[in-house]
């Protein structure tokens, strides 16, 4: 078994990517132009500076700044009353609890944001260290984000298994040279993600979590 594990937060570890894929290609109705289900994808694990480049890539003429603004309420309204955990998160946060596995989570939302949701679902005191994409200067794809959780809970990165659901996130987790793992949610994994998933592709956490178990990982 790896010695670390660190868990992106939005679509692993809370059911909240949906509220970021709904709200992305929604919004665009407020602003009168045509929704493009895509941009949710090219969204998904960016750090908060680089969004309104992101989304003039789709939508040149809005106001990037009141778009995305407007995303975050949405999805802020939807995690009031709706935020779930994953299938399977308790259950592999309680295995690595048991064997004295320490835990990170890295996630390109902000520190509070993160601290809130994972307070919200009662899960936050599984973790040693919270780290958020405003307090590293260069966001996932970039292996910053975990190499900066790895130095926290005093874990060489590559002897950490590191959980993401994005493309974006698992890019940044191949990076960073720890034990890849893509966990599915709003997309499915292309070729190229798979190949970088050197933990492997599955379903849910449960599966992951079966593998570590069984020694595969």
């Amino acid at each position: 078994m790896k010695r670390g594990a660190i868990f992106d937060m939005d679509g692993t570890l809370v059911d909240t990517e949906k509220f970021f894929r709904d709200a992305w290609i929604e919004t665009a109705d407020a602003f009168g132009v045509e929704r493009k289900p895509e941009l949710a994808a090219a969204m998904s694990g960016s750090q908060r500076a680089v969004m309104p480049e992101i989304l003039h890539r789709f939508h040149p003429t809005v106001d990037a700044e009141k778009y995305i603004e407007m995303v975050y309420a949405r999805v802020d309204e939807r995690r009031e009353t709706e935020l779930e955990l994953k299938s399977g998160a308790r259950e592999i946060l309680e295995y690595f609890s048991a064997n004295k596995i320490p835990m990170a989570v890295a996630s390109s939302s902000k520190a509070a944001v993160v601290e809130k949701n994972l307070t919200r679902v009662d899960i936050k005191k599984y973790f040693s260290a919270i780290i958020g994409g405003d307090e590293v200067s260069v966001g996932k794809p970039a292996p910053d984000i975990f190499l900066k959780a790895a130095e926290m809970i005093d874990v060489p990165a590559e002897e950490c298994y590191i959980f993401e659901d994005s493309f974006n996130g698992l890019r940044a987790a191949a990076a960073a040279k720890g034990a890849a793992i893509f966990v599915i949610d709003c997309v499915q994994p292309t070729e190229e993600i798979r190949a970088l998933s050197s933990g492997g592709v599955y379903e849910n956490l449960h599966d992951a979590l079966t593998s570590i178990r069984q020694g595969d990982i």
